[in-house]
């Protein structure tokens, strides 16, 4: 199995992926190191701009928060497709949530499938004929319903990192990601073994 992460230009989550990488044998892992933070525009790559902390979570509520990263998705699908076609792969995978999401309009449906459009478009092994698939396993998933698939793959959630804000290597605690990680490892009634700074 080879493991390929595109990554904001961010040292614990690229920690993180190469522990999980090492963990689950990954024969390679390549890291592609993108700086959305050149373009500023959200709390995630903008210093100037706080990471909302404690706030009350609502799936859907239909407002973007400042954690939306401009593009991001789309310019690391783009990174992506262009490493699928040179390797002559035509299924890219993601991790993006459409249910227990915060808002982010990269993470729906309609923009996966939009971009299968583009791909076919894009490339020249599109416009051959050769067929680009996003997969979103997790679309539909509920947070306590991605703890449980995980845990049943025996993803090792100990090493893994969502957090918006980490303070000396641990999760913050309070991030609208640790909280709907909280969340969601209570309503799958399983233990959270993520090191929080706030207990």
């Amino acid at each position: 199995t080879e493991i390929y992460t595109l990554s904001l230009h961010d040292a614990l989550p690229i920690l993180a992926a190469r522990r999980l990488a090492r963990a689950l044998g990954a024969r390679s892992h390549r890291v592609v190191r993108v700086e959305l933070s050149a373009f500023g525009g959200s709390a995630l790559t903008d210093r100037a701009i706080a990471v909302p902390k404690d706030r009350r979570l609502r799936a859907g509520e239909g407002s973007i928060p400042v954690t939306y990263v401009p593009a991001r998705n789309t310019v690391l699908l783009g990174l992506a497709l262009a490493f699928a076609e040179t390797l002559g792969a035509g299924d890219l995978f993601i991790g993006v949530n459409a249910i227990d999401y915060s808002g982010y309009p990269d993470c729906r449906p309609a923009f996966l499938s939009a971009f299968e459009r583009l791909a076919r478009l894009a490339t020249r092994a599109g416009v051959r004929g050769r067929r680009f698939r996003v997969h979103a396993p997790l679309l539909r998933l509920s947070k306590a319903g991605i703890v449980r698939l995980g845990t049943r793959l025996g993803v090792p959630y100990a090493l893994t990192l969502s957090c918006y804000d980490p303070v000396r290597g641990r999760a913050c605690g309070r991030c609208d990601a640790c909280r709907l990680r909280r969340r969601g490892f209570a309503e799958a009634g399983l233990p959270d073994p993520t090191r929080y700074a706030r207990p």
